[in-house]
């Protein structure tokens, strides 16, 4: 997937020129507050340099992107490959700056990428974690196919909060997006 145009969006990888729009969006609380610690807060020029160059190179069954509208990087999606007996399931996630946020932009963007993995066929399975307190993430989840299988009950510590994590799937070949 070298670039992909949607209607409302464009994906395609990180490039040097995405630094400053990506510290623009991803350097927001409401951002932050819906992703593992991974995604740091603040979110300076240094995080947004590294995450350009780390993502920017292929590891494994792994794929980055940015999404972008009106030519700047608003967000990011992609799918982590596992290893060893979890090597057909990838840990799908995306982000988008809240400017963007209830637009269809994340739906189109999850919708594109399930696509374009079911294409290259790296996986049996996807599965993405949502916090619970985020029910329009769990929405884009479900519009792009993906199904709830759990609850993962009071499993998640983030901004001085303890909510559950609800756990979505999808698997390639049962679900139609």
């Amino acid at each position: 997937m070298l670039a992909t145009t949607l209607p409302n969006c464009i994906l395609r990888p990180w490039q040097k020129n995405d630094v400053a729009s990506l510290v623009s969006h991803a350097n927001n609380h409401k951002v932050w507050r819906n992703l593992t610690d991974n995604f740091p807060h603040p979110y300076t020029q240094a995080n947004a340099q590294f995450w350009v160059q780390y993502a920017s190179q292929p590891i494994g069954k792994s794929l980055h992107l940015a999404i972008v509208v009106d030519g700047q990087a608003v967000g990011g999606i992609g799918v982590d490959g596992q290893a060893g007996i979890y090597q057909k399931t990838g840990l799908f996630g995306y982000w988008l700056g809240e400017r963007y946020w209830g637009q269809g932009i994340a739906t189109s963007a999850a919708r594109a990428l399930v696509l374009h993995l079911a294409q290259i066929n790296w996986f049996v399975r996807l599965e993405a974690n949502v916090f619970a307190w985020n029910p329009a993430s769990m929405r884009v989840l479900q519009k792009a196919g993906f199904r709830q299988v759990g609850c993962q009950r009071q499993s998640v510590f983030k901004d001085n909060a303890l909510t559950d994590s609800v756990l979505f799937e999808y698997l390639f070949g049962e679900i139609t997006a």
